[in-house]
């Protein structure tokens, strides 16, 4: 299978702190983080495309047990991002102690941070990261 952006081609363009997704051109549907098939209707004809890089969080959680090698508290959240797609990341710059159901509906900016890998990975990655607007 062709991927028109592989993993270490997404963690680059994060690194760069660019936002790299693919827009389908089949159904117009963004994908991000990238996949090699579109969420919506399956297809192969994807293209790179930059993502905004806003959101709205839709729903949260606080991580107080956390797994091996992170700590904890931390908050995970997914936001539904302007171009449609729904992404999981690091809430940060918010103290896990204040998150509560007013997050719900809040605009966020996206960005990256890296994390360090784990035993089952294969090394230091980045992982999205959401700063409230």
């Amino acid at each position: 299978m062709d991927y028109k952006l592989t993993y270490d081609q997404y963690q680059q363009g994060l690194e760069r702190g660019e936002l790299p997704g693919l827009k389908c051109n089949t159904c117009n549907n963004v994908t991000f983080p990238p996949m090699a098939r579109c969420r919506e209707c399956n297809g192969t004809d994807l293209e790179i495309t930059e993502i905004a890089g806003e959101g709205t969080i839709r729903t949260f959680t606080v991580i107080r047990i956390a797994p091996e090698g992170m700590t904890a508290p931390y908050v995970v959240a997914m936001a539904e991002i302007d171009e449609g797609a729904w992404v999981m990341g690091n809430l940060v710059d918010l103290n896990p102690d204040d998150a509560d159901m007013n997050l719900i509906g809040k605009r966020v900016t996206l960005g990256s941070h890296v994390v360090k890998g784990d035993t089952y990975s294969k090394g230091d990655s980045r992982v999205i990261t959401f700063s409230l607007i």
